[in-house]
């Protein structure tokens, strides 16, 4: 009763994490539209274009898009996922792309040929036994919905997005069993044209906007939620959160306060998905900053009945804040939320924190607030690898970061956390979502292309891909 528990479940899903944008490339093949991702450039424009402070309706003459190519994966699925299953994935975490299935986003009906390619790409993962994870919305939003409608600011975008989704759920119902509504959410706030097709107008009040706009996903993703458990009874549908616990910089209260209230920025997105009700924190702030969300009558009880079945997110790294300006000075941009440098943790060559005792501690901090079951969907490590003449990449630093999080992973089962599964993010090298780069790899797989899109495209096995593959073949057992 007080030894250690069982090691991972038998049933742990163990696999890698990917999106539609960052891999798929054949931007306009099988009569995909565009999408929002689609133009967003490397480069100086990039992240003016995603921060939405600069409109990118169509592509440009001199700027170059990294996920019009990719890695290609839309033509060279077959041999990606054979070398999945070589690993031994147990699932692997895909996105759809939106405008793959409805190109402009309020299209009558569905693209067939997109329908047919997700049919064949999931026939192929369960043909070796690879469970799909499948996420509805994963940064890429139709361009047309953005032109017309003012991406989501507009409550016309709930149906649209309920269409999308039941056309999904009924088109892979027998193949699908786990979904996700939208990824990070929470990303809304920090990069409002990936995060919700959002380019902010001159004189808007820019909060206003926002959560009126995150208004508007939580409502559409109750209602995939209620239609994933109508359409397939049998199914879980989550919502995914981008996480990493905030630590006050010191133990001064207004620091610890200061560190909470960070925390709790992303926390209302998931408190409503998965409480089904705006917490008191939140209507407070709305009070406070003038901010009137406008709903339908019928929202409250959306929201409250049709809550999410387990909570999926992504880590990378902690952060750190203080109420001290003086602090705040000395901080790293090395992520999108920023953060005090901790004097305590090394960083990676991007300046994201490493912290692998911080993946245990979100893991508690979102069972205990929850009390749901959760999925690690992303978490890795972005390096400048370096293939060798013979053919192989020593990427020893990423086995010791996965690793140290892997062992920390299991000491939150130990805690009793309930884990349904981890994908690591990038399990083949793909572009960057936040820098568009190629040189920044996550992968087990190293993929011949670099940032200006030249290379051959050519797939090798890294040194983490065999160790990865043993890990899964014993389960994780030497964690425990």
């Amino acid at each position: 009763m007080y030894g250690k528990m069982k090691a991972f479940p038998d049933d742990f899903l163990w696999g890698g994490a990917t999106a539609a944008n960052q891999l798929e490339g054949a931007y306009l093949e099988g009569g995909k539209g565009l999408t929002t991702v689609d133009l967003i450039p490397i480069g100086a424009n990039r992240f003016p274009i995603a921060l939405g402070n600069l409109d990118s309706f169509e592509p440009k003459e001199g700027e170059f898009y990294p996920s019009h190519d990719a890695i290609d994966f839309y033509h060279r699925y077959k041999e990606d996922i054979a070398l999945f299953a070589e690993m031994g994935f147990k699932c692997l975490r895909l996105s759809i792309a939106w405008a793959r299935i409805f190109p402009n986003g309020d299209d009558a009906e569905p693209n067939e040929a997109g329908l047919q390619f997700y049919d064949d790409v999931f026939d192929e993962l369960l043909k070796y036994n690879i469970e799909p994870v499948v996420t509805i919305c994963h940064f890429d939003v139709p361009v047309n919905l953005v032109k017309n409608y003012g991406g989501w600011k507009n409550r016309k975008m709930v149906g649209f997005f309920e269409t999308y989704a039941q056309t999904l759920f009924n088109r892979y119902k027998d193949k699908v069993k786990y979904w996700m509504t939208f990824n990070e959410i929470n990303m809304l706030l920090h990069l409002p044209y990936i995060g919700a097709g959002i380019v902010l107008q001159e004189g808007e009040d820019k909060e206003q906007v926002l959560y009126q706009a995150a208004h508007h996903e939580l409502v559409a993703s109750a209602l995939a939620v209620k239609a994933c458990h109508e359409i397939i009874p049998s199914a879980q549908i989550g919502c995914m959160l981008a996480a990493g616990t905030v630590y006050p910089y010191s133990s001064h209260p207004e620091d610890v306060w200061k560190a909470m209230d960070k925390d709790r920025e992303s926390f209302f997105f998931i408190d409503v998905q998965s409480k089904g009700e705006y917490p008191g924190y939140t209507k407070r702030f709305f009070r406070e900053n003038n901010i009137r969300i406008e709903m339908q009558p019928e929202d409250a009880e959306i929201l409250k009945q049709h809550t999410v079945d387990y909570i999926g997110f992504s880590y990378y790294a902690s952060r750190c804040t203080s109420a001290d300006p003086e602090v705040l000075k000395d901080s790293t941009e090395g992520n999108v939320f920023g953060s005090v440098k901790n004097p305590y943790l090394q960083a990676s060559e991007w300046g994201w924190t490493i912290d692998p005792k911080g993946l245990r501690i979100t893991c508690n901090q979102l069972h205990d607030r929850y009390g749901k079951p959760l999925f690690i969907v992303e978490n890795g490590l972005g390096a400048t690898d370096v293939l060798l003449d013979d053919d192989t990449v020593e990427d020893d630093y990423r086995i010791e970061y996965l690793n140290s999080h892997f062992a920390e992973m299991a000491e939150a089962i130990q805690d009793g956390v309930e884990l349904i599964g981890y994908t690591s993010w990038g399990p083949i090298d793909l572009v960057s979502a936040g820098t568009g780069e190629m040189k920044k790899r996550y992968g087990y797989i190293y993929v011949d292309r670099n940032n200006d899109g030249s290379g051959t495209l050519r797939r090798v096995r890294k040194k983490s891909f065999h160790w990865y593959k043993e890990v899964i073949a014993s389960n994780g057992a030497q964690y425990f």
